[in-house]
């Protein structure tokens, strides 16, 4: 049975204050729907053959990890905490079973890298015909590598800052919330997350339908196709190029925070 509001409080200051490993159990139970609903929707956007359980068992890793990390006294929910570091031990399993074939994986890198250099050339988002041009490649498979970028990727509004090799990314919850309680690593974290709102009031219309629908009121890819009356693989790619037009964001305008790039999710 959940506990209410009054238990849980109790729970977070047995374990955090006296170091009750009851309590600590306590809330690894009453959080761990957090990781059957971050699995469930992961599976969506990942190609078939993956054992739900597999992902189901690295996210409870994360969350034994958000729970040991967070810091029950400060004024942010711990839902948000948690979500994000499920989502980063279940990526991190991913990634280590590299279940993208290497081939496929460096056409999505050369069209992240094509995408990226046009934009900053042309200081607009590019065209799928510009795209295709510069790939020597026709529109429609630009169109099929942007869903399987979606899919393989499974890029995510808590991912979208990249790393100091360009290959990994940080959880910007992470920075917000800092078991440390470091000043600086507060503003940092402020500042990260008034770039990424700017980023994203400056995506063409549909794309920022497409995260606002898809993050803010939780539905899923088929459900917004339904919405905007284009199919599911059309809502892949909107969400693709919304996330690849964030990152290039955070990258350009997040080279001024020297820190971001040793933030990384431990």
């Amino acid at each position: 049975m959940p506990l209410s509001a009054s238990q849980l409080e109790a729970a977070w200051k047995d374990y955090k204050v006296y170091k009750n490993p009851d309590a600590r159990i306590e809330l690894i139970n009453h959080y761990s729907y957090l990781v059957r609903i971050t699995a469930g929707r992961l599976m969506t956007a990942l190609p078939g053959g993956l054992d739900r359980e597999d992902l189901i068992g690295a996210g409870v890793i994360g969350l034994i990890k958000s729970v040991d990390q967070f810091d029950f006294s400060r004024d942010v929910k711990f839902e948000t905490y948690a979500i994000a570091l499920i989502r980063g031990a279940i990526l991190e399993m991913l990634r280590d079973e590299d279940w993208v074939p290497r081939s496929i994986r460096e056409k999505l890198k050369a069209l992240d890298r094509t995408i990226h250099d046009l934009e900053v050339r042309l200081n607009r988002p590019p065209a799928d015909i510009e795209v295709a041009e510069a790939m020597n490649l026709s529109e429609q498979e630009v169109s099929e590598l942007m869903v399987r970028l979606g899919r393989t990727n499974v890029f995510s509004l808590d991912d979208v800052i990249p790393g100091s090799d360009g290959d990994d990314y940080i959880h910007f919850v992470e920075l917000i919330v800092d078991e440390d309680a470091n000043p600086s690593r507060e503003y940092e974290g402020r500042e990260i997350k008034r770039i990424l709102g700017d980023g994203v009031d400056h995506l063409p219309e549909r794309e920022r339908l497409v995260v606002a629908l898809y993050y803010y009121e939780g539905l899923t890819f088929k459900e917004i196709g339904q919405v905007l009356g284009v199919s599911e693989s059309r809502v892949y790619q909107l969400h693709t190029q919304a996330l690849n037009r964030l990152r290039n964001h955070m990258r350009t305008e997040g080279a001024a925070l020297p820190s971001v790039s040793r933030a990384r999710t431990r």
